[in-house]
């Protein structure tokens, strides 16, 4: 996998994938009340209905999470012909970047889910919701879309959750579709029969998925390697990806060895939709251009952020970007960047709406000033550049020789609080750094 500094520059060209979505879509309900009292008619709390909360779930959670990387979607989907249908259809519209391939069924119920929660406690979950295979005519309208569309997507996301869209073979056939074009299909699997995902690229299970569909115990990664495998010589997938909760991810290819993605959530609030996130990270990434081993590492992120998070959130891509700086932090050479790096740095964040400083000098053996002014400058703005005067800068501009030279230099600045990024640099000036830097708008001091 690439170094923390290598994955911000993919992040930065997820914006670049077009990912075609196609699943069980439904809508999430969220009912916040007060509970003061049990019902005498029934030892049962009563909710005291607060507020209430809709939003896109299932495929369409999918679609949340890639909006918020900043990608751009084609949804393929199949809804009821009722109120929950066109509140699905409102809320995807709504969505920037997306292209909305919707099959109205008459008959059929749109999936809803309803939560009713007290405080932080969900007290219960009501589904209204037909899980019946979908009609010829939706399947054949899906098919003819997706076929239609393909030649314009870069990766394909395939969401199951067992309420009737891939029940008779669509998966299937949309898999070779989609493999018949060169692209990627990362696939979020439901049930115990796995051959409907034949020839994916990769398949995502949980730990309890990966049981179910194989039958085999999954409680250490011996054993959740050789489950994974099973897999893979039932589906001849190319990769399996094992989501493991708390114990991080398990990425298993069909050729060479396995590979373990620790956990990066800091404090887990809620598990709802992760999977979603991995899955909508991974066909972003893959979609990009992106190898599979930064793809599963930049999905890994995104999930630790969306589990620190109340209810079924999202992560976007800034969050992902600071997130691989905070672990940057604890590895002082991910701040040093060349000079090139630095300017895409530098705009990355800008784009974000941060505020950029630079500061420049040789700070040879860093003194108590020094500090002071990086101190200053960093309070100054949100994001602080240094850049340190190369050895042969410093003699070019009339001063002695430094003690220390460019690289501890360089290092010592890099494993201070205050710097976000430091760049070596041949310029004698001020004015030189930031030119070179491209650190227009930015804040200078020296």
């Amino acid at each position: 996998m690439s170094k923390n500094r290598d994955l911000i520059s993919i992040v930065e060209r997820l914006d670049s994938a077009v990912v075609a979505c196609v699943g069980d879509i439904m809508l999430d309900r969220f009912i916040y009340g007060d509970v003061n009292r049990i019902s005498p008619e029934a030892p049962i709390p009563i909710l005291r209905i607060n507020s209430q909360q809709s939003m896109l779930g299932g495929l369409g959670n999918v679609v949340r999470n890639l909006g918020a990387l900043g990608c751009r979607m084609m949804v393929f989907a199949v809804t009821g012909e009722d109120m929950a249908g066109r509140e699905v259809n409102t809320m995807l519209q709504a969505v920037p970047g997306c292209q909305v391939h919707l099959m109205f069924e008459p008959g059929r119920r749109t999936p809803v889910k309803a939560r009713y929660i007290a405080g932080s406690q969900q007290l219960l979950r009501a589904d209204h919701e037909t899980t019946d295979a979908i009609g010829s005519a939706s399947r054949q309208g899906i098919l003819t879309a997706f076929e239609r569309s393909l030649s314009r997507c870069s990766a394909v996301v395939l969401s199951d959750y067992a309420k009737g869209m891939f029940s008779d073979g669509l998966a299937n056939e949309l898999i070779l579709i989609a493999r018949a074009h060169g692209k990627p299909v990362v696939l979020d699997p439901k049930g115990q029969d796995y051959s409907r995902y034949r020839h994916a690229t990769l398949i995502k299970p949980n730990l309890r998925e990966l049981a179910e569909a194989t039958g085999l115990p999954v409680h250490d990664t011996a054993r959740q390697e050789t489950a994974a495998r099973r897999v893979i010589e039932a589906t001849e997938a190319a990769y399996i990806l094992v989501t493991r909760g708390s114990a991080g991810m398990l990425l298993v290819p069909r050729d060479g060895p396995s590979i373990e993605f620790s956990a990066v959530a800091r404090e887990v609030f809620e598990v709802s939709g992760a999977g979603d996130t991995v899955a909508s990270a991974l066909g972003a990434a893959l979609g990009s251009g992106a190898g599979i081993e930064d793809a599963v590492g930049i999905a890994n992120i995104a999930a630790g952020i969306v589990v620190g998070k109340m209810g079924t959130a999202v992560a976007d891509r800034s969050e992902v970007v600071n997130e691989i700086e905070r672990e940057s932090v604890f590895n002082v050479n991910d701040k040093i960047l060349r000079p090139e790096e630095a300017r895409e740095r530098s705009a990355l964040w800008k784009r974000m709406g941060f505020r950029v400083g630079l500061v420049f000098g040789s700070f040879d053996q860093l003194s108590p000033n020094d500090l002071a002014l990086l101190e200053k400058a960093r309070s100054n703005c949100d994001r602080l550049v240094i850049a340190v005067q190369s050895d042969i800068a410093v003699t070019a501009s009339g001063a002695k020789t430094p003690v220390q030279d460019q690289a501890t230099r360089a290092y010592v600045l890099a494993s201070t609080v205050f710097s976000d990024a430091v760049v070596v640099c041949r310029d004698e000036t001020l004015e030189a750094a930031v030119s070179n830097i491209d650190s227009s708008g930015v804040r200078s001091w020296d």
